[in-house]
């Protein structure tokens, strides 16, 4: 079943509950997938492509918390996390910190990367092999980690 379809049951079940946090990510998402359908003129829109604006969504909403933090503007920080929460529930299953440890190190065998000169390498392969299943941030703590 595409995110669509799934997306647009959830809000369904979020206009039923009157959860107005959730009905917000989820309608935000929707529009973004609709925009992308729109741009790529009616074609379907991937797998890929879903996780990347989910994950990209989730960012936003994070960077959004940070500042609203940083700003002592807590009732803006904690709607910008709970709306990150909800949209990180249609995200594949997260890879813990043992298993993206020994993924990257895979990686970088593979690779042959030796120091942190050669970071790009591992981060070019390491971004298309997990994707969906690590955020950008921590593949990249991870390498840096590991080739340093």
């Amino acid at each position: 079943m595409s995110l669509e379809i799934i997306i647009s049951d959830a809000i369904k079940d979020a206009m039923r509950a009157k959860d107005k946090v959730a009905l917000d990510a989820l309608r935000a998402v929707k529009s973004q997938i609709l925009l992308l359908k729109t741009e790529a003129k009616g074609a379907d829109v991937s797998a890929e492509q879903e996780i990347a604006i989910l994950q990209r969504m989730i960012k936003q909403r994070k960077d959004s918390f940070d500042q609203f933090t940083a700003q002592n503007r807590s009732d803006l920080a904690e709607v910008e996390d709970a709306q990150s929460k909800i949209i990180e529930k249609y995200l594949p299953q997260q890879l813990s910190v043992e298993e993206l440890e020994a993924e990257m190190k895979k990686i970088i065998s593979q690779t042959g990367a030796e120091s942190a000169k050669d970071i790009g390498k591992v981060m070019g392969m390491a971004s298309k092999a997990l994707a969906g299943k690590s955020d950008g941030k921590s593949i990249s703590d991870m390498a840096k980690k590991l080739l340093s």
